[in-house]
């Protein structure tokens, strides 16, 4: 077997932290998405979540993150981070903001004991989505406070926030000086957060792309014509590559589920000393079908003068609705745009605002006056509902939380 490249490191911004730039990324590899007994771990499933945390190490992934909300990951990564060197290791938890203060102190707690760790070396609010979050989070006595109060003693160093928010809420709390890092969405079929994503540059800010496989193309099983583009470098390779040729981005999360899963995005190190000209050729390709199918047009402006979902009648999704459509029928990502489209009105504030079934019920041209595509975007709106409706998704702790309520009843009737 070929030997893989050395892994590479960023600084993270004024946390003066040396990343590697792939990070492992918790919430794929537990065992439930709900607090579990431990002893209720399949012993199986703890090898392979230690197997993959030691491949990591391995490697130089030295960074792992992980999350509150990602269900038994903190309880089951705190069986073997505490046996790695602590001076080796960065690890990173997120809690949710709370109305108050006094509860998130609680909950940090309760992801201390899980990770059996006695400090953390990045906390983040999770899921700064929207207004009420934000204003939980930097109000005064807020949650902010309350990490401020943790930092102040010594159990947590630095703090950031993670996002799925609008652009213009992520540049206001960028923008608000409180945070040292965050991680959110850019990549190449989603280059909307750019602003935030150089603002937090601007600020010195650590960055981490979330999700840049799944949510940034579902590139782990992506179409046949992506992967000839995208020849000599696998999808996934590019799009790391793609984020990785910005200095502005230091590190992607990585969410493994087997050891062997970090080994392709590796391998696309080889290309890091000369990420400009291995992916320009790819790019190129990308963007010239795109063109050919869309129109240059389209592709360089359709989000002109869209508003925010909240902004528009009926708040369906306009932006997101128009960028599923864009590189679902622009590269043939449509496997990718039905499982995103399809979330939309049931991933409350992850994944906000309606979709396009009741487009034709509300007025849309007073909130596209800005748009150079006004009297293209209905018809568009129609297509892309065609091309991505199926059967309604959920997002991935939903659903597993819905197969373990469905294993009880059904095993409660089998007791029966």
């Amino acid at each position: 077997m070929a030997t893989l490249p050395a892994m590479k490191y960023r600084r993270f911004g004024r946390t003066e932290l040396q990343l590697p730039v792939l990070t492992c990324g918790g919430m794929r590899f537990q065992y439930r998405w709900t607090d579990v007994d431990p002893a209720a771990v399949p012993k199986e499933q703890q090898a392979n979540l230690e197997a993959v945390v030691h491949r990591a190490f391995e490697l130089g992934i030295h960074h792992f993150e992980t999350a509150r909300g990602y269900g038994s990951s903190e309880m089951q990564l705190g069986r073997v981070l505490p046996r790695l060197p602590r001076d080796r290791i960065v690890v990173q938890t997120k809690i949710a903001p709370q109305a108050s203060a006094r509860k998130f102190r609680r909950i940090f707690e309760q992801s201390m004991s899980c990770l059996g760790l006695d400090r953390v070396d990045l906390l983040a609010l999770h899921g700064v989505n929207n207004r009420k979050l934000l204003d939980w989070s930097l109000r005064k006595g807020g949650c902010l406070k309350a990490a401020r109060a943790l930092q102040k003693e010594g159990r947590v160093r630095f703090i950031g926030f993670s996002t799925h928010a609008t652009t213009n809420l992520i540049l206001e709390a960028v923008e608000s000086g409180e945070f040292d890092y965050v991680n959110l969405h850019w990549y190449f079929v989603n280059e909307l957060n750019w602003p935030a994503v150089a603002a937090a540059a601007r600020r010195d800010m650590g960055v981490l792309i979330i999700s840049p496989n799944d949510k940034g193309g579902k590139l782990y099983a992506p179409p046949p014509p992506l992967k000839e583009w995208c020849a000599p470098l696998t999808p996934m390779q590019f799009n790391d590559l793609f984020c990785l040729a910005r200095p502005e981005v230091h590190t992607l999360s990585i969410g493994a589920a087997r050891p062997g899963d970090f080994e392709e995005h590796v391998r696309a190190l080889e290309s890091y000393d000369r990420v400009a000209e291995a992916i320009r050729p790819i790019e190129s390709r990308l963007r010239s079908e795109m063109d050919r199918v869309l129109g240059a047009d389209w592709c360089r402006r359709w989000f002109e003068g869209v508003p925010e979902y909240v902004a528009v009648p009926g708040e369906i999704n306009l932006r997101e609705i128009l960028r599923l459509w864009t590189y679902a029928k622009g590269l043939g990502l449509v496997e990718w745009g039905r499982m995103r489209y399809n979330l939309l009105g049931r991933g409350d504030h992850w994944f906000p605002g309606e979709n396009a079934a009741k487009a034709g019920h509300y007025e849309l041209g007073s909130v596209l006056t800005g748009s150079p595509f006004a009297a293209r975007i209905p018809a568009i709106l129609s297509e892309a509902h065609a091309l991505l409706v199926g059967p309604a998704q959920e997002r991935l702790s939903q659903s597993l939380r819905r197969g373990l309520w469905t294993r009880i009843r059904r095993a409660y009737w089998r007791w029966r």
